[in-house]
């Protein structure tokens, strides 16, 4: 008896010390150095873009004729532009309308995804065929194709309608519709790829012991969905987040960009460039440019290295 005590405490104290989960997440997801730059330029895009008023040292309205194209200086660290605004605190005040956007337009779009994809993979029969057949119309068209006609119909005839009634009319004025239609529009062609993902995930699942023992002791659907299913398949869901904001940034650039989108005043990455892209054939103000296109890529690439680190952390088979 004592030896058997001995041999336990002996192979207890060889065991490591149990890390807490969120240690042992951190441990993981820091061994990909990019993914790690990635997170800081994330939290950086954040706190930009939450204290875009308090960051921008000028209003993104403010002109000044009498300092128009001036190259970059102490006042103005990314010169000014035709109108003499300030191009530094535009492109502060462009970051924060991305993220009013893009987590908005991710949100919803995750949503729908996880709650059809949930019910075709769980129920299957004709609810899976009729998700899945909405989701084949849905890609046959390009995604930011569709967005565009989404955003260029919709918009118009909504902000029409608004307008009929008093108490809408300021919010119609102060654009609060434009963010409306593109978040909607984002929305739309972003669920059906992480539909398809958990209903992957789901059809898998389903098959398990755990499942077909609720099953079995009489468990109700909603609950074997909320409570068994769900949980199990969020790793790829986390990581579809993380990939879906890099998309939604570049998507509400591109329809800025085409005039589809935030229309000005308020300041977009896409506008910027555009309204700034006769710049570049001037080699005294490339940066006019260059900057509100460097912020967007930039962007894209960390929130992908965000969806890197998080799979290698969040993947069973590459856990030691």
């Amino acid at each position: 008896m004592a030896q058997a005590q001995l041999v336990q405490r002996a192979y207890v104290d060889v065991l490591p010390p149990r890390r807490h989960p969120l240690v042992e997440f951190w441990r993981r997801y820091r061994r990909n150095s990019l993914a790690v730059v990635g997170l800081g330029i994330a939290v950086l895009f954040f706190i930009t873009g939450i204290g875009a008023p308090w960051i921008a040292p000028y209003s993104y309205t403010e002109q000044n004729l009498d300092a128009v194209e001036l190259p970059p200086s102490l006042a103005h660290p990314l010169g000014t532009d035709n109108l003499g605004r300030d191009q530094f605190s535009r492109l502060v005040w462009a970051a924060r309308t991305a993220l009013i956007v893009a987590p908005s337009a991710t949100v919803v779009g995750i949503t729908l995804g996880v709650i059809f994809g949930l019910l075709a993979g769980y129920f299957g029969g004709w609810v899976d065929r009729l998700i899945m057949r909405l989701s084949d119309v849905l890609f046959a068209f390009p995604g930011l194709l569709f967005a565009l006609l989404i955003a260029a119909t919709l918009q118009p005839r909504f902000e029409k309608w608004l307008l009929q009634f008093e108490f809408t009319k300021p919010w119609v004025k102060s654009g609060y519709v434009e963010f409306l239609v593109v978040i909607t529009a984002l929305s739309a062609v972003g669920w059906p790829g992480l539909a398809r993902l958990v209903r992957g995930q789901i059809l898998s699942l389903r098959e398990e012991p755990f499942i077909e023992a609720a099953e079995a002791l009489g468990v109700p659907a909603h609950r074997i969905l909320l409570r068994h299913l769900l949980p199990n398949a969020l790793p790829p869901v986390i990581v579809a987040i993380s990939m879906g904001m890099g998309g939604a940034i570049l998507a509400e650039a591109s329809l800025s960009f085409l005039g589809i989108g935030i229309q000005p005043p308020t300041p977009s990455f896409g506008a910027m460039i555009i309204n700034n892209f006769q710049y570049w054939r001037k080699p005294s103000a490339p940066w006019m440019l260059w900057a509100p296109g460097f912020v967007v890529a930039m962007l894209v690439f960390a929130f992908n290295f965000i969806g890197d680190g998080l799979n290698e952390a969040l993947n069973p088979r590459d856990r030691r």
